[in-house]
């Protein structure tokens, strides 16, 4: 069976939450979308130390089945 986790980036931006950066990602991974959505107030409240003035997050997929589909794309040429 493929894994397929997900773990939460937390995002520096400017102000109006214009050009944001990733700035940390944190290490726990999440089973589901919704877990690592519900995770979300308690690690932007660890995470309040960046410099910037806009902290935010996005939880993002990874794992075995993300990296297969990214290798098995065609390559164009």
């Amino acid at each position: 069976m493929d894994s397929l986790f997900y773990v939460m980036a937390i995002m520096g931006c400017g102000d109006g939450s214009m050009a944001c950066q990733q700035a940390r990602v944190e290490q726990v991974q999440y089973r589901s979308i919704a877990q690592c959505q519900a995770a979300m107030p308690a690690a932007l409240a660890r995470n309040s130390d960046i410099d910037y003035p806009v902290v935010s997050a996005s939880c993002r997929a990874t794992g075995a089945r993300l990296a297969q589909a990214k290798t098995a794309r065609p390559q164009n040429g």
